[in-house]
């Protein structure tokens, strides 16, 4: 008798996911893409939000884990507007929109639960006082570089407080 091992079959993915992605393309014309992209929002949305339920049914560190189901909620936000995007094409950009303005307040929550994070376990500001100094990458390699610690945190959340201001302003502007 013919047993699977599910355990190898997913371990070994290299050995089947070619087969299934040519098997996917010869059957492009027969398959619906808003069935396919309803399949892949209908197994996308179900986990995201399952570990959001185990995030708020297991609340232990509330100052890092309310940061993580904001952070989580960007799966079924891009999933839904990805598959409102095949069904109504000219009306997407305020769907667009909505999931840009969000993606903005993530990118924050996400700054935010780095700075809580990396605080729990030390003071950030006073280590990276003891780090060697961070030069900025090409084409800003010119510019004098943020000295390590209290100034360099700071530059950070400046840099991402503006981007999450910005990037609404923009986003509006283009609608």
């Amino acid at each position: 008798m013919c047993t699977i091992n599910w355990r190898r079959f997913c371990e070994e993915w290299r050995i089947w996911i070619r087969p299934l992605l040519i098997v996917t393309m010869a059957l492009q014309k027969r398959i619906n893409l808003f069935s396919l992209g309803g399949l892949f929002v209908l197994s996308a949305v179900p986990v995201s939000i399952w570990h959001i339920i185990q995030h708020v049914i297991h609340f232990t560190k509330p100052i890092l884990q309310k940061h993580i189901i904001r952070i989580l909620w960007m799966v079924p936000i891009y999933a839904l507007n990805a598959w409102i995007g095949l069904f109504f094409p000219k009306h997407s950009i305020y769907v667009d929109s909505l999931r840009e303005c969000y993606e903005a307040y993530v990118i924050y929550n996400f700054m935010v639960y780095l700075l809580h994070y990396l605080n729990l376990g030390m003071d950030l500001e006073a280590t990276m006082e003891y780090k060697p100094q961070v030069y900025h990458f090409f084409p800003l390699c010119c510019m004098r570089p943020w000295p390590m610690g209290r100034e360099f945190i700071h530059n950070c959340k400046h840099g991402i407080l503006q981007y999450t201001v910005v990037r609404p302003i923009t986003t509006f502007i283009s609608v």
